[in-house]
C-alpha cells in the first residue's frame, strides 16, 4: 500500500525554516560585532486585525545606532511593502478608505524586507511578517447553482432527500441550514442534518393539488457571535406523476372535493329510427369522450367495445371515441335498445382504464315537433312576503306553459323537457318545472321589475325545439294582474272594483234616463204629427176639426149615443 509523502514535505519544510532562521541570526549576531550602525536589529514578527484604519501601529524597530547617523537609510521592499511605512522607530500599516485591508483578499500573511543602508551599501536586511488577523465581516452566500428552480415529481418518495443547498462563508464559519416555516409550502419538506443541506419529503405531493411551490431556506453562522445570515427562496416545480385513471365526460362527482372528485361515469344515450343506418350517433349528454386523469400528462387514450357491438351494427373509432351505427334497426324488436359496454384505456399503459354504458334506443319514426299555443305569454309577479311565488297571468290564473306533440293522442309528450334560455340574463331570478309552470323569486326582484324570458320545450328523443317569449312584470303592493290581455299592462288598485261598480250603475242610469227623454220626445213628436194630419184632412172636407174627433170617439161612446147621432159632447185634446 503507498504512503502518503505529504507529512515528511511538510516536516522537511518546516525544519528548512527553523535552519534559516538560525542562520540570519547568526549573521546578525557576526554583524553587531563588526559594529555597523545598521547592525542590532532582527526580523519583525507582528500581527494586525483585517480592516484597520491606516496608521494602525504594527510594530518598533530595533536597530543599532540611533539617532541615525547621517549616511544611514532604510527602506522597505517586497510584495507586501506597500502595505507599510516608516515612522521614526516604528512600521505601521498603510491603508486608505478605498484600500481596506481584507484577509479573504489578501491572504492571512503580509511579507516584506526591511533594509538598512549605509551610503549605497545595504548593510542588513530583516524580514518582516505580519499575520491578518480574521474578523467575522462576511455573511454566508449560497452557492448560484445550488438555489435553482428545482423539479419533483409527484411519486418521489416520503423521506427522501429531493434537492441539496450549500453555501460558503469567506470567514470560513460553520454553516447551518433552517426552513421558514412560515411559508405555507414548508410542511412538505424538512433538513434532518443542519448544516448538510439535504432537504427531504416530508409528505407526499400532489400534482393536483399543487403545481408549483415555494420554499425559503436560511444559512445561519454558528460559531460567531453576530452570527450572520442569508436566505435563498428557491421555486419548486412539480411534475405530473401517472397516478390517475381516464374519466369519462361530464364527470359527475359524488363528493364535493374539488380537487380529486370521485366521478361517475356518465350513461350515454342516443335515440334512433329503424331508418337510420350509417350514421354517426348523437349521444347525450355528449359525444362519447374520456380525459386522462393525470391532466399534466394528458396521456393518448384508446376506446374499444366491450360487449354489445351486435356483429359489427355498431363500429367506435378508437381514436375519436365517435360511434357510428352500419346497419338499420330490424322491425318488430322485442326490445328496441341496445346497450353497450365502452371501455377508454391508456395508450402508454393499458392497465389504467374507464368503462362506461352506452344506450341505443329504436324509437318510432316521429312526425310531428312540438309547439305552443302561441308566441308570447304574459306573466305577472305578484307582491308576497314570501320568498318564492308562482307566476301568474291574466285574471290571477297560474300562468302553464305546455308545448303540444300531435304524435300523442292527448297532444302531451312525456319526454318534453323544459328550460330557460335568458335573454337578458336574468334566469338566476326564475325556475321552470318539468310541469310547465314558472317560479319567480320575489325577494330578489324590485317592485315594476319587467324582464322577458325565452321558454325552450325540447323533445328528448327526437331532439326538436318549440320556444316562446314570457314576459314577466313584477306588480307593486295594493296592485292585481289585469283580468284580460286588453287591459293590457295597466295596474288596478284594490278599490278599483267598488269605483267601477258604481260608475257602471251610473251610467246605466244615464242610459236609462236618456232613453226614457227620448222616448217621452219621440211620443210627443208623434202626437203634434197627428195633430197636423187630421188638421189639413179636416180643412180639405170643409169641417170644423172637432167634427173629426166626434167620429173618432171610443165604440162604447157610439153605442151610448146611436140615436142622437154621437150628439154628446165633444171631447177635448186634453182628454187623450
Amino acid at each position: 500500500m503507498k504512503r502518503d509523502a505529504r507529512p515528511w514535505t511538510l516536516i522537511l519544510q518546516s525544519f528548512c525554516q527553523i535552519l534559516l532562521c538560525q542562520m540570519v541570526m547568526k549573521i546578525n549576531q557576526q554583524a553587531v560585532k563588526a559594529g555597523s550602525s545598521c547592525l542590532g536589529g532582527e526580523d519583525i514578527f507582528a500581527a494586525v486585525r483585517e480592516n484597520s484604519p491606516d496608521g494602525q501601529f504594527i510594530a518598533n524597530l530595533s536597530i543599532a545606532g540611533e539617532p541615525r547617523p547621517n549616511g544611514m537609510r532604510l527602506a522597505l521592499s517586497g510584495d507586501s511593502a506597500d502595505w507599510f511605512y516608516l515612522e521614526e522607530n516604528s512600521i505601521r500599516l498603510n491603508a486608505s478608505v478605498s484600500r481596506a485591508l481584507d484577509r479573504e483578499v489578501h491572504g492571512s500573511v503580509l511579507m516584506a524586507v526591511l533594509s538598512c543602508y549605509e551610503g549605497e551599501t545595504i548593510q542588513s536586511e530583516y524580514r518582516i511578517m505580519v499575520e491578518i488577523l480574521n474578523e467575522n465581516d462576511n455573511k454566508p452566500v449560497f452557492m448560484e447553482e445550488t438555489v435553482q428552480p428545482v423539479t419533483i415529481s409527484e411519486l418521489a418518495a416520503v423521506n427522501s432527500v429531493v434537492f441539496v443547498v450549500k453555501a460558503v462563508d469567506a470567514d470560513e464559519d460553520t454553516i447551518v441550514y433552517v426552513i421558514d416555516r412560515s411559508l405555507p409550502d414548508s410542511s412538505y419538506f424538512r433538513i434532518d442534518l443542519p448544516n448538510s443541506g439535504d432537504v427531504i419529503l416530508s409528505k407526499p405531493l400532489d400534482y393536483e393539488t399543487k403545481t408549483q411551490m415555494q420554499l425559503a431556506i436560511y444559512a445561519v453562522e454558528m460559531n460567531t457571535p453576530e452570527m450572520y445570515n442569508t436566505s435563498a427562496t428557491i421555486m419548486i416545480d412539480v411534475l405530473d406523476g401517472d397516478d390517475q385513471y381516464p374519466q369519462f365526460q361530464p364527470c359527475v362527482p359524488l363528493t364535493q372535493d374539488t380537487v380529486h372528485p370521485i366521478c361517475t361515469n356518465p350513461i350515454y344515450t342516443a335515440n334512433v329510427t329503424e331508418a337510420h343506418q350509417n350514421i354517426t350517433l348523437p349521444f347525450a349528454p355528449g359525444r362519447i369522450c374520456a380525459v386522462d386523469g393525470d391532466r399534466g400528462l394528458d396521456a393518448p387514450l384508446l376506446y374499444t367495445i366491450l360487449s354489445g357491438a351486435d356483429d359489427g351494427r355498431f363500429h367506435i373509432d378508437k381514436q375519436s371515441g365517435e360511434v357510428t351505427m352500419s346497419r338499420p334497426a330490424e322491425q318488430g324488436l322485442l326490445v328496441p335498445t341496445f346497450q353497450l359496454q365502452i371501455m377508454a384505456s391508456q395508450v402508454d399503459d393499458p392497465r389504467k382504464y374507464a368503462i362506461t354504458s352506452a344506450v341505443v334506443r329504436v324509437l318510432a319514426q316521429n312526425h310531428f315537433a312540438p309547439q305552443f299555443n302561441s308566441s308570447t305569454y304574459f306573466g305577472f309577479v305578484p307582491n308576497s312576503s314570501e320568498s318564492s311565488v308562482l307566476i301568474s297571468t291574466h285574471g290571477n290564473q297560474a300562468l302553464l306553459l305546455q308545448a303540444t306533440d300531435h304524435d300523442f293522442q292527448d297532444g302531451i309528450n312525456p319526454k318534453v323537457h323544459y328550460s330557460l334560455w335568458p335573454k337578458s340574463n336574468n334566469t338566476r331570478l326564475y325556475h321552470m318545472t318539468q310541469e310547465g309552470y314558472v317560479i319567480a323569486k320575489r325577494s330578489l326582484l324590485p317592485a315594476s321589475e319587467k324582464d322577458f324570458l325565452e321558454v325552450i320545450a325540447r323533445d328528448q328523443e327526437s331532439g326538436e325545439v318549440a320556444r316562446a317569449t314570457v314576459e314577466i312584470v313584477a306588480i307593486q303592493r295594493g296592485e292585481r294582474a289585469p283580468w284580460s290581455l286588453f287591459g293590457g299592462q295597466k295596474r288596478y288598485i284594490l278599490h278599483v272594483d267598488v269605483v267601477l261598480a258604481g260608475g257602471i250603475v251610473a251610467v246605466v242610469l244615464l242610459l236609462l234616463l236618456v232613453t226614457v227623454m227620448f222616448l217621452l220626445l219621440w211620443l210627443v213628436r208623434r202626437w203634434r204629427q197627428q195633430q197636423e194630419v187630421a188638421a189639413k184632412a179636416s180643412v180639405a172636407q170643409g169641417k170644423h176639426p172637432n167634427v173629426v174627433r166626434e167620429l173618432r170617439c171610443p165604440t162604447h161612446f157610439y153605442d151610448r149615443h146611436i140615436t142622437t147621432g154621437c150628439s154628446a159632447p165633444t171631447p177635448s185634446p186634453a182628454s187623450f
